[in-house]
């Protein structure tokens, strides 16, 4: 996400410090620098910005009362006071400012304000919801590549330690993930889990064997290897598939 950001400091060193500053260790782009706060007002009014680098003592309106107005904007930037006064710090938190930079600055202390901006930004952006698309394909890996399978595709999956081995009618790949977490991508209307280790896309099902204890072996489509049902599974395999 871009953020951009407005600087609002009368000093002309300290304005080009924090411009450094910021281009150097961030993406923010900086929109424009103002060293008067009525100036700063006007521009705000009819333009959007993400955050405000905020000096307290500026001509025409200090910057106290200016983030008091800010504060009635329906779009609120995220406001940084910067100051080389420590008195004004209870002041600036009251009116919910996200830091409050001491002059000289320091860089490192720059620095980790930066990232905070960063992932306040990120926390707020609104999550977008699957695409129909996205959520018919998962990525799988094969020889340091990432495929992009539609989830349909999928045979069966069996579990391998931390990551889990999925199959297709195209051969053998790996979900970096274990097969309880898999099975929350695949729909519970097309795949089973038919055993700890094991799950099937039951639309694959060619043969389905009688094997000891009274349990199954599956044989699939498009898998050379039997996958087994295990018994604490059977009741609701023999429901699935109307046994």
């Amino acid at each position: 996400m871009k953020l951009n950001a407005l600087i609002v400091e009368d000093e002309y060193l300290a304005r080009e410090e924090l411009t450094y500053l910021i281009e150097k260790h961030s993406t923010i782009n900086i929109v424009a620098a103002f060293d008067d706060g009525l100036d700063a007002f006007k521009f705000l009014q009819s333009n959007k910005v993400d955050i405000v680098f905020l000096d307290i003592n500026i001509p025409s309106i200090d910057g106290m009362l200016l983030a008091r107005n800010i504060a009635q904007f329906l779009h609120k930037p995220q406001i940084v006071f910067t100051t080389a006064y420590k008195e004004y710090a209870v002041d600036a938190f009251e009116l919910e400012a996200v830091d409050y930079l001491l002059k000289p600055l320091n860089e490192q202390r720059v620095m980790g304000l930066l990232t905070k901006l960063h992932t306040r930004a990120q926390d707020k952006e609104p999550q977008q919801p699957p695409t129909n698309i996205r959520s018919q394909t998962i990525n799988l890996m094969h020889n340091n590549r990432i495929h992009v399978t539609a989830i349909s595709d999928i045979c069966c999956a069996i579990a391998h330690e931390k990551v889990t081995h999925v199959y297709t009618s195209e051969g053998c790949f790996i979900a970096p993930v274990t097969i309880s977490e898999l099975m929350l991508r695949l729909p519970a209307s097309d795949f089973f889990r038919c055993h700890r280790s094991y799950c099937i896309n039951i639309n694959d099902v060619k043969e389905i064997i009688p094997w000891v204890n009274s349990t199954y072996m599956i044989k699939l489509a498009d898998v050379e290897q039997h996958i087994p049902v295990s018994r604490s599974n059977l009741k609701a395999f023999r429901v699935l598939m109307q046994l």
